[in-house]
């Protein structure tokens, strides 16, 4: 069915909310600008904003089904699409810490039946990267490594294999480990199926409906399939910057330019290890959009000012401009830059 803008704005303006409001009028000031970015793009999902260990702003907007009506929460959970790409680029890097694999090493230490001769040629930084080339496991390269930048989801699902078969266990089991590890009690495997407060994803059809996005979206779990909420998505953040995941020099080299992409939403952007950011603007806002069908995710950090941003959604509208798609995400982003 299609969700009706009058429906939306009714429903924005009684959506559960955490405001951690001020006698300052600036912050005031600041939690309405955010409101009315949600209200204007008819946003469905769940805004989170924080700065240091404080949560200025946590609201959720809309319907985890609408169906039934059902009114999202801020504690919902949903798929948070390349957002999980840093999650499996930290698997990797606290392997690499340990001295388990060498971010040099060729696939065919861990793949000897791949056939290909880019087995010998491809390293774990090229599938880290994007710049592997690799289409099939069965073809040809559709580049000389490390020349070119297409963006991949089988290269971090062979990511996902290294590491299993360096731990020799299964890749749900890994990330189970290190959420649980790290108290990330909402953030899941999807083959983990202890999560229980997954909301519906949406897309529009060619007609303007809005569909159910059915089953797991993902093909590749390590490169876009994982589950979250807000809450610990911004955990999962300051627990990576406060050097507990990896060592600060392991998430300088996350941090590390090593290709620029043609990018659907900024048109340019540099990619390190599992996080983006426009160019010179590591240290400015620097963080990951995602997309699984149905799921329109953001999550930012802003190091001068100490602040996250985390913007999750279930409709996926306009999908033939991401611009338009992601139009909340980015109108957010360019207002939590020019905060001080």
């Amino acid at each position: 069915m299609k969700l009706s803008v009058l429906g939306i704005s009714l429903l924005l303006l009684t959506s559960s909310c955490t405001i951690n409001n001020t006698n300052n009028s600036q912050s005031s000031s600041s939690l309405s600008t955010i409101d009315s970015i949600a209200i204007n793009n008819h946003f469905n999902g769940v805004i989170l904003v924080a700065k240091d260990s404080t949560i200025q702003y946590e609201k959720a907007f809309g319907y985890s089904d609408i169906d039934n009506k059902t009114k999202l929460k801020t504690k919902d959970q949903f798929y948070i699409g390349s957002i999980s790409k840093q999650i499996t680029a930290v698997l990797i890097l606290r392997e690499y810490e340990k001295g388990n694999l060498q971010l040099t090493d060729k696939l065919d230490k861990y793949f000897p039946e791949i056939k290909q001769p880019w087995a010998k040629q491809v390293t774990i930084h090229h599938l880290l990267t994007h710049t592997h080339g690799i289409l099939e496991i069965d073809k040809p390269l559709e580049f000389e490594v490390g020349t070119q930048f297409h963006y991949s989801q089988i290269g971090f699902g062979l990511l996902g294999q290294i590491l299993e078969k360096i731990s020799h266990k299964s890749f749900e089991k890994i990330a189970t480990e290190l959420f649980t590890q790290y108290g990330l009690k909402n953030t899941f495997h999807p083959d983990n199926k202890k999560y229980n407060n997954l909301v519906k994803g949406y897309e529009e059809d060619e007609n303007g409906k809005l569909i159910y996005a059915t089953g797991n979206p993902v093909k590749y779990i390590a490169g876009g399939g994982f589950i979250s909420n807000a809450e610990d998505v911004l955990k999962w953040y300051r627990l990576l910057y406060s050097g507990k995941l990896v060592k600060t020099t392991t998430l300088d080299m996350m941090k590390t330019r090593y290709a620029t992409r043609n990018h659907p939403v900024f048109d340019k952007i540099e990619y390190g290890y599992g996080l983006l950011f426009l160019d010179g603007e590591q240290n400015t806002q620097i963080g990951a959009f995602g997309y699984a069908p149905g799921f329109p995710s953001a999550a930012y950090y802003y190091p001068k000012t100490h602040i996250n941003l985390i913007v999750l959604e279930n409709i996926g509208y306009n999908l033939d401009d991401f611009k338009k798609t992601f139009k909340t995400h980015t109108d957010l982003m360019k207002f939590i830059k020019k905060e001080k």
